[in-house]
Order: C-alpha cells, then sequence, then structure tokens
C-alpha cells in the first residue's frame, strides 16, 4: 500500500477526474457532500472553502495504491475502511470526503478527495504529511496482512531512462548472484558473463577494501548506491555466510552416505535350551576339569564309607 499526495486549488477538476466514466468510477464514500452529481459535489467543496479564504489550495487528493497480490482480498468495504482509517491516523477528520474506486488500472486503487477546510473552518495541518503518510501505510500495511513490495520491485523498469535503467539491470543481477556465490571470485566472475565489471576502493593507498563499484553500459555505481544490501561489508557477509553453508551441506551430504558402522551387540535369549539346560558348554576347560575331579573325590569318600561300615557289622 502506497499513498501520493497532491493539493490544489481547483474541487471541479479533481472531482472531474476522480468520477470520469471512462476509468469505471465507483462511489464508495461520500460525507458531507451534496451527492446528486459532479457539479453538486464540487459545489459543496467549493462552498465550505470559503469559510477559510486565505488558504488558497483548499483541495486535497490522495490517491491509495494496493498490491495486485492483494485484489481478491479487496473488496469495496475492505478498500473503504483501509482508506478512512488511513485519514483518521493521517488527521484528515471532521470534513467533506469523497472516496472512489477505479478500475482501469491492473492493481486496486482508491482516490480521496478531502477539503482542507474543515466543518469548523479551521486548516489541517500538512505538515510533515509524506514522512507521516510513509509511516502509516507501512503501519496499514503490516496490520491488515497486505504485500509489501520492496521499493525496487515497485518501479516499472520500462519506464526507466539512463542511467536509473542501467542501476536497476544491476540490481537485479546482483540480487540474483550474491545470493549463489560463496566468494568474490566466483561472484566476479559470474557478474563479467552478464556484463557487469567490479572494481574494488581501496583504503589510503593500502590493501584493505572499503567500498566497491559496479559498472555496466559504461554506466558507474558504488554498491551501496545501488541497493544498502549491496555495500563491500554486507556483501561479504552474506558471501562468507554462503561459504559455510555450503561446506556445512558437504559435511552432511558425506555424513550421509558412509556412515558409522554399529556394532552388533548379542545377548543370550532366555529360551535358548543350550544356555538354560547345558550349562556346561559355556564353563572354561578348567573349570569342567575342576568339576570332573571334585567328582571323583566325593565317589571315593562313599566307597570308604560303605566299607568302614561293612567291617563294622557282627
Amino acid at each position: 500500500m502506497i499513498a501520493k499526495i497532491v493539493k490544489g486549488s481547483n474541487f471541479k477538476g479533481v472531482v472531474s477526474y476522480i468520477l470520469d466514466k471512462e476509468k469505471d468510477a465507483k462511489i464508495l464514500v461520500c460525507d458531507g457532500l451534496f451527492a446528486e452529481n459532479k457539479e453538486t459535489i464540487a459545489g459543496s467543496f467549493e462552498a465550505q472553502a470559503r469559510m477559510n479564504p486565505k488558504v488558497t489550495k483548499p483541495v486535497g487528493h490522495i490517491a491509495l495504491a494496493f498490491s495486485k497480490k492483494d485484489e481478491h482480498r479487496l473488496t469495496d468495504r475492505a478498500m473503504a475502511e483501509i482508506a478512512l482509517e488511513y485519514l483518521k491516523n493521517m488527521g484528515i477528520t471532521n470534513t467533506q470526503i469523497l472516496i472512489v474506486r477505479h478500475f482501469d488500472k491492473e492493481h486496486p486503487h482508491v482516490h480521496i478527495a478531502f477539503n482542507r477546510i474543515a466543518n469548523d473552518g479551521r486548516t489541517i495541518s500538512d505538515r510533515n504529511e509524506r514522512i507521516r503518510s510513509t509511516r502509516i501505510c507501512k503501519e496499514l500495511t503490516q496490520k491488515y496482512g497486505l504485500y509489501f513490495a520492496n521499493g525496487k520491485e515497485q518501479v516499472k523498469h520500462h519506464r526507466l531512462k539512463e542511467p536509473d535503467k542501467t542501476k536497476y539491470e544491476i540490481y537485479s543481477i546482483l540480487k540474483s548472484e550474491v545470493s549463489k556465490c560463496g566468494n568474490w571470485n566466483m561472484l566476479i566472475v559470474n557478474l563479467k558473463k552478464q556484463g557487469v565489471d567490479v572494481r574494488f576502493k581501496y583504503k589510503g593507498g593500502s590493501d584493505e577494501v572499503q567500498g566497491v563499484v559496479f559498472s555496466k553500459n559504461g554506466y558507474p555505481f558504488s554498491g551501496s548506491k545501488i541497493d544498502r544490501r549491496f555495500s563491500y561489508s554486507k556483501i561479504d557477509v552474506v558471501l562468507n555466510a554462503n561459504r559455510h553453508e555450503g561446506r556445512q551441506r558437504v559435511m552432511n551430504n558425506q555424513a550421509a552416505e558412509y556412515p558409522t558402522p554399529s556394532i552388533p551387540q548379542f545377548e543370550p535369549r532366555g529360551d535358548n535350551d543350550l544356555y538354560s539346560g547345558s550349562i556346561g558348554l559355556f564353563m572354561s576347560a578348567n573349570a569342567n576339569a575342576q568339576v570332573d575331579e571334585n567328582y571323583f573325590e566325593e565317589q571315593l569318600k562313599r566307597k570308604d564309607k560303605k566299607k568302614k561300615q561293612r567291617k563294622i557289622r557282627f
């Protein structure tokens, strides 16, 4: 959502433009105006403006434009509510207002005509109106979840003239290439293929780089002038991050391709006949010999005891 503000002195002209039938105009809000036709609407504006003849430009005209991506959400009611909230936040209240939707362009937009002379005769302040308008547009865009385009994305490149045309060409190329490269050498090669030359600026005749200049079609631009994100230091941060992420991906892929072998763990099962019934199979040879020796000694003792018992009998 963006706003364009214009002030003027001719209410008939702005009303005629806003309600032009060729623009497929549709009135959404008409407050404080005799709205029989264009002439009566303009006459209502002019009558109130005469309450404060010292103001030479009583006409307020604002165009509110939205992204085409939000077209499906922007019903007439939604656009009217957003426009009224915008006016309230701008301090444009207690005055005559005409809000009209146009359908002559691909993006949704409304035109607002208002009287800078309020209903009580005071003048509606226009102090810092463009700064305030920019802030309020951002706030409403976030509040209503509307599409927020980067400033460069709003530019219609086919209408640009040199050197701005080349400047935005370089912007588009950098936006694509910086995110792909892992170092300056790679970036320079990729830019060269697309007709962009790179030159570094050094600090005080030293080897310390303090800036970068991109050139195309004979037009040079420092990186920060193309966009703040394309200063030398910020590009360098992105390239280092890309290189780190690339190394991490390689390590992760190697780990997935050559996993560490696991050592199988064997545990005896309680229902194993060899384990539960044949304990001798799990004893060492010495242990088996000791069992045999004890067994024979016990047998000899029993025989001796029986012989002694026989001798005692009468």
